[in-house]
């Protein structure tokens, strides 16, 4: 056995602790937000315990405990026994339109937990394990995970970097949003361009069900949704704009797809794939970014990727070098990346 370094062994010992730390914090953050504890805060603190127990109408013990437990990781602030949020703690764990509201990677990360045993299994086989039959709603909570960066990105910075397509979008243009979700990304577009009109397809029946009813809610009449698969939706040069929103590398048949989406396009059409922001090497990816991504990967887009035809199995942290290789597989000569946040890269295909 090779003799321990004891500087570098406690270094671990305290970056597993921390880790840990934020393990043990995932079902208390999402108590916190379920029962409206960082809403009533960020409104109404500072707050003793008792009064944040009376305005949420919770049992004072456990809020106590919470509000130590929080104080302990730094998402809640106290002082001389009243507890509130500061304005940046807010941002992330309060105000859902902000870039960094982190509220729904705590739920994918609960998800990923609850997940466990079938990924586990299919270790041993190499099987995959069906996006609607993993743990949870894990389909909701990657949506709500998502949902911040496109609010704050797509039609402010993402749309305005392909060429010529806000314009197209003005006028009036048809859209294809593949592998659409919930329909968070379609929505937005639909609301944004009024005069254009959005299909949002996807093969998960479930999630087609609540982005329809989403699209009820906002009265939206220029988007409707279709369960579809990314390599045979209905539409041959029939659209301007196809999309794909950090899904085209959990497909399994992600090169079919981008055959597929460019016979879709009218000629001039242009294919916006919206994918983690990686680079091309493990090495490139060692990172926090990189660890969130790898991690989401092997419990959810790898598992997804291997139950389905083909089962190319990109994975989450693919890179800009293997994705333009996947899109170029289907007849698209030219790709850039248009765009990019810390979370996410934007590449335009035509």
């Amino acid at each position: 056995m090779t003799e321990l370094n004891e500087a570098r062994l406690n270094e671990l010992v305290g970056k597993v602790l921390g880790d840990l730390g934020g393990a043990v914090s995932v079902p208390l953050v999402r108590i916190g937000d379920g029962l409206g504890l960082y809403q009533a805060l960020k409104e109404h603190g500072p707050l003793s315990a008792e009064a944040l127990a009376d305005r949420t109408d919770c049992a004072v013990r456990y809020v106590r405990e919470w509000l130590a437990a929080q104080t302990a990781s730094g998402y809640v602030h106290h002082e001389d026994g009243q507890f509130s949020l500061t304005a940046e703690q807010a941002y992330v764990f309060a105000e859902p339109d902000s870039p960094v509201h982190l509220i729904g990677a705590f739920d994918t990360a609960a998800a990923m937990a609850e997940n466990q045993k079938k990924v586990q299994v299919a270790f041993k086989s190499g099987k995959g394990v069906a996006w609607g039959e993993q743990a949870g709603c894990m389909f909701c909570a990657v949506a709500r995970m998502f949902r911040p960066g496109y609010v704050n990105a797509l039609v402010q910075a993402w749309l305005p970097a392909l060429n010529g397509v806000v314009a197209k979008l003005n006028a009036g243009a048809t859209v294809a949003d593949v592998g659409c979700g919930h329909g968070v990304s379609t929505l937005l577009m639909a609301q944004a361009f009024p005069k254009s009109r959005f299909t949002g397809y996807d093969f998960h029946p479930a999630s087609i069900a609540a982005a329809t009813a989403h699209a009820m809610a906002h009265g939206l009449t220029n988007v409707r949704f279709e369960v579809a698969r990314a390599q045979d939706f209905d539409g041959s040069g029939a659209f301007d704009l196809v999309t794909c929103f950090d899904c085209l590398h959990d497909m399994g048949d992600p090169e079919g797809a981008a055959r597929h989406i460019r016979k879709a396009l009218k000629e001039d059409g242009t294919f916006m794939v919206v994918e983690p922001m990686a680079g091309d090497t493990l090495e490139d990816n060692i990172n926090p970014v990189g660890r969130l991504y790898y991690s989401a990967s092997t419990m959810i887009c790898v598992p997804t990727s291997l139950d389905q035809e083909t089962g190319l199995a990109l994975g989450a942290q693919a890179g800009e070098r293997r994705l333009s290789e996947v899109i170029r597989s289907g007849g698209f000569t030219h790709i850039r990346r248009a765009a990019e946040t810390p979370l996410n890269m934007v590449l335009e295909a035509t």
